[in-house]
């Protein structure tokens, strides 16, 4: 390896990756912005208008109050995983990966480079749902700096997962699978629709070892101030969970795997 030029971080390389995922996910904003933003306003109309018609309260909250945040999140879990998943799964089958793996970036800087778009394109769109569940409640965040921060480690987090997938699935089909049969259940068995409080034993313990049940529940209790589980004990399996699922993703950029022959 040539020595390194531009110092111990390659921030204009950095920069430029992560501007050009952005721009990426931007030249289709009605796919990759507008629509989940649609979506999570159906399953409002459906679960709130349709289903949610003389409910009484969960744990102490309007219905509507209490399933919006588990909607906000559940929508920034999944464009967070679908923006890194999509765009690695989409440079190694149009054969132009190699444009991201030639330049001088290390592994580290690839992996921030990816994270970047799924943060900045999960923000966009919870800041949009934030106003909205707003303005249906009638006040703003309990806690907004936590609710920002679960917000900011759902997207890195799934963002990381989406690397992984992106690195492993071969073709777009495997991504599917990854999609519909680990990420969507996950997210939809985590506490978004309902208390896991109400649920039997062993599936309440289960839903306790499913690191997207902290998140969700993160960001019910810095939206609405109630949650089911401890927000100490929430944060650390997320900060904990994050770090894993990026080292992993950064140990396979290092190393090629599944990326370079």
């Amino acid at each position: 390896m040539p020595l390194r030029r531009f110092g111990r971080i390659n921030w204009l390389g950095t920069g430029t990756l992560a501007a050009r995922e952005i721009r990426r996910f931007m030249t289709v904003w009605q796919q990759t912005v507008l629509a989940p933003l649609i979506t999570a306003g159906l399953f409002v109309v459906i679960f709130v208008v349709a289903l949610g018609r003389g409910r009484g309260e969960v744990m102490g909250l309007p219905f509507v109050e209490f399933i919006g945040p588990g909607i906000l999140m559940m929508t920034v879990i999944q464009t967070g995983f679908a923006n890194s998943s999509s765009s690695l799964i989409s440079a190694k089958m149009q054969g132009n990966i190699i444009d991201t793996l030639m330049p001088p970036l290390s592994a580290a800087e690839i992996l921030a480079g990816y994270l970047a778009g799924s943060l900045v394109r999960s923000l966009m769109v919870a800041a949009v749902i934030s106003a909205g569940l707003a303005l249906v409640v009638g006040h703003g965040p309990a806690h907004p700096l936590l609710a920002l921060l679960y917000i900011v480690l759902g997207a890195l987090l799934l963002g990381g997962l989406g690397i992984l997938g992106g690195i492993i699935a071969q073709k777009f089909d495997h991504m599917a699978t990854l999609t519909n049969f680990v990420v969507t259940p996950l997210s939809f068995l985590s506490g978004t629709f309902y208390s896991v409080q109400a649920l039997p034993e062993p599936f309440r313990t289960l839903s306790h070892w499913n690191p997207i049940f902290y998140l969700i529940d993160g960001a019910r209790y810095g939206f609405a101030g109630v949650g089911d589980a401890p927000v100490l004990r929430g944060l650390a399996v997320s900060v904990v969970s994050v770090a894993a699922v990026n080292g992993l993703g950064w140990w396979w950029l290092r190393t090629g795997y599944r990326m370079k022959p």
